[in-house]
């Protein structure tokens, strides 16, 4: 099913989404895949934070998943926007497992173009702190990164992929569009291994909704200062190796127990500001 104007439709429910970014931009996520059956796509909703992106859910070994492309982000609409009425519509749908992928950029001089990162911490940079649905609850952001999704995108890397794995790492977050300066680069040394654009406030948002979140991060570039890269690397990484991070992403799907085994929804209280918020 194709939807042409569908801000008038019920939102489907789904226990899984996949946050789409850079990685598998090139491939059509997830239609290549025979395996997997899609439902409806070209889906849009009206949400409280603006008309969302387009939307499409999908269903793989009967374990349906709501995705949307590059993390929602348009032009004219700011990626604070976009973040809130993406993960809106998670909250809505019942989402309880966020996987998010992106390319991303070193900070840490052992890394190299196509290793792959899955973080366990973040650094948060980005001005975009104060990005909320509601503001209901308060996030302990301890493990922000579930533990559980985590070593599923593990065991699903080491799979499907030959080359180096991280299983942990520290993401950096900063504002874009453009890429970090030599000297934004050299400040981060020691303090993180990669540096991105779109962890936050997806973190924050996924605890916000109480769903567990994990990230599949691929090295892309070096950072400014540390070695030369070409543009032209960059490319043929966006192209050649989307449909590996596909792979990566739909068996994670597969192999999610259905008992949780973390304590992701442990970390999100009510607020004790009830006068400010209720």
């Amino acid at each position: 099913m194709v939807g042409d104007n569908m801000d008038e439709q019920k939102i489907p429910c789904a226990d899984f989404a996949i946050i789409g970014g850079s990685g598998t931009l090139s491939s059509n996520f997830p239609n290549k895949f025979d395996d997997v059956k899609i439902l409806a796509e070209n889906l849009f909703f009206t949400t409280p934070y603006g008309k969302s992106p387009a939307m499409k859910i999908f269903e793989v070994d009967g374990r349906k998943v709501l995705t949307c492309k590059m993390h929602g982000w348009r032009s004219g609409v700011t990626r604070a926007d976009s973040s809130r009425q993406i993960f809106w519509l998670f909250r809505e749908a019942g989402v309880k497992n966020i996987l998010s992928e992106g390319g991303v950029g070193t900070v840490n001089r052992l890394l190299n173009p196509r290793d792959v990162v899955i973080p366990d911490d973040y650094l948060d940079l980005s001005v975009r702190k104060d990005v909320q649905l509601d503001g209901r609850y308060l996030l302990i952001m301890r493990q922000a990164l579930c533990p559980a999704l985590r070593k599923n995108l593990l065991d699903a890397a080491k799979k499907f992929y030959d080359g180096r794995i991280f299983e942990r790492g520290i993401y950096a977050v900063t504002d874009g569009r453009h890429f970090e300066s030599p000297a934004e680069i050299a400040m981060l040394k020691g303090h993180a291994d990669i540096v991105g654009q779109s962890l936050a406030p997806e973190v924050y948002l996924a605890r916000e909704i109480g769903a567990c979140y994990a990230n599949l991060s691929f090295v892309v570039n070096y950072g400014e200062g540390l070695f030369n890269w070409s543009h032209e690397l960059m490319k043929n990484i966006f192209f050649d190796d989307a449909e590996l991070l596909g792979k990566i992403l739909l068996e994670t799907i597969r192999n999610v127990e259905g008992e949780k085994k973390c304590s992701c929804a442990e970390l999100r209280k009510e607020t004790l500001l009830k006068e400010v918020y209720v």
